[in-house]
């Protein structure tokens, strides 16, 4: 038995990759932008709605394969009270990481274990991360260098990455910053004998 990634997040495949996990991917394609609004709409907050989207990309691609472990995983940025979605081009990246420049900001990575419509685990960590200030002429360069491929990124980063010199302190788990919980996620794939205990 193996696990089904419900997602095409390179930085999660390669983190599962490395952790000697075996896996195949099935994205889920649900429409993102329209699944936080309805969440925000209802009232949760950015860790409800990283948890959300997680547990629905899971049930949605355990539906179509059944007797399948799926995991659903998402990430969700709040800056305050607001909840940052991926940014469409570098130009609206770029305004985002003015804003975020000198600031805090908490990432909430969550992910959810499905099979056969059901989601049967969940789990969300939390990092926080400071923005240094940065000049005009280092956010130059830093979206010359990276380009589009940060756009795949909430907030605009790869931290594993160039992306880490946007930064003056950090708290949490760098998995989380990259997206997954995981740590927590071993142990439970552990117990459902995906993994040697």
């Amino acid at each position: 038995m193996t696990l089904v990634l419900a997602s095409a997040s390179a930085s999660r495949q390669r983190m599962l990759k490395v952790a000697g996990v075996d896996f195949s991917v099935s994205a889920a394609d649900l429409n993102e932008d329209a699944l936080t609004a309805d969440l925000q709409a209802k009232g949760l907050d950015a860790g409800g709605i990283a948890a959300a989207l997680a547990e629905q990309k899971a049930v949605t691609v355990s539906r179509r394969m059944p007797g399948a472990t799926v995991l659903g995983a998402d990430s969700v940025l709040a800056l305050g009270r607001e909840v940052i979605s991926k940014c469409r081009d570098l130009a609206e990246l770029r305004t985002l990481l003015r804003r975020m420049s000198g600031k805090t900001h908490q990432l909430i990575s969550a992910a959810a274990l499905a099979r056969d419509g059901v989601a049967f685990w969940r789990h969300a960590g939390v990092a926080r991360l400071t923005m240094r200030l940065f000049s005009e002429a280092f956010l130059d360069a830093y979206l010359a260098a990276e380009g589009a491929a940060v756009l795949s990124s909430v907030g605009g980063y790869h931290y594993e990455g160039r992306g880490v010199q946007l930064f003056e302190q950090v708290t949490g788990d760098s998995f989380i910053i990259q997206g997954l919980p995981l740590l927590p996620l071993l142990s439970e794939l552990r117990v459902l004998g995906l993994l040697e205990a």
